[in-house]
């Protein structure tokens, strides 16, 4: 369970598969640097640093993908206060002709447990196969889990975030969405319910609220809780801020750089 909040912490996502008519022009670039910070925001512990995050898009192997990358590293508040640090690196390529995960490459390590995984989506076979391994256990089988895809434009966690940015939001909006993570597949309710002013690098911004159904039974997260995202509405639907409530507390997510 730990893994599926921390999961959803390097989010700012979880929204993908719609269907609609693509902007002109992409949102971003290949070199764009987006760093955010993450903090506690509930009780004595209001404003604690605990996380940083760093998402960069880079060419692909080939003119047809793009690589985007995911980083992850605890403060060191966490590991002082609740003798906890994590670590995640996701790999996720995607192509740019039909904008959809094609692959993820993770490292995650929480404390001493340490995991690698390739997610590898194949749409002629439509289905998604995920393979996990631990580096300090070779001899152990890895863990393999097949899923069948229904979308054709099925995304990762990451992609996911990317995929909202190139599409026309608008206030009371209400889709489905479909995620694929650790082999198996979610499909997400989400609403745009507002459009409102945040705090950003660049002073206050309007922004699109957008609030995906990620907890509850049978859900992304198996647990009670809420996720709230603010989308800039401007050309680069950078994604400023989220907040989410989950059984660790309440985190609160902002953007701090963009490169």
């Amino acid at each position: 369970m730990k893994l599926k909040v921390l999961s959803l912490i390097l989010f700012i996502g979880l929204l993908v598969g719609f269907s609609f008519a693509q902007p002109k022009a992409e949102p971003f670039a290949v070199g764009e640097k987006l760093v955010y910070e993450g903090k506690l925001s509930k009780s004595v512990l209001r404003g604690i640093s605990v996380a940083e995050l760093t998402f960069t898009v880079a060419k692909g192997s080939d003119e047809k993908t793009y690589s985007i990358k995911a980083d992850a590293v605890s403060k060191g508040t966490l590991l002082k206060l609740f003798r906890f640090s994590f670590i995640q690196n996701i790999e996720s390529v995607v192509g740019i002709e039909f904008f959809r995960a094609i692959k993820t490459v993770k490292h995650d390590q929480q404390g001493d447990r340490v995991r690698n995984s390739e997610t590898v989506f194949d749409y002629k076979d439509k289905k998604v196969t995920y393979i996990e391994t631990d580096p300090k256990d070779t001899m152990k089988a890895p863990r393999k889990i097949a899923t069948a895809i229904e979308n054709d434009e099925t995304h990762d966690i990451i992609t996911a975030i990317y995929q909202l940015r190139r599409l026309p939001l608008a206030v009371g909006k209400s889709f489905e969405l479909s995620v694929s993570d650790s082999g198996l597949v979610y499909k997400i309710p989400v609403t745009i319910t507002a459009r409102e002013q945040q705090n950003s690098i660049s002073g206050k911004i309007w922004c699109f609220r957008v609030e995906p159904q990620v907890f509850g039974n049978g859900r992304f997260i198996e647990q009670k809780g809420s996720m709230t995202i603010w989308i800039s509405d401007d050309a680069k639907r950078l994604p400023i801020r989220s907040i989410i409530n989950a059984s660790v507390g309440k985190l609160d997510i902002k953007l701090k750089k963009v490169g």
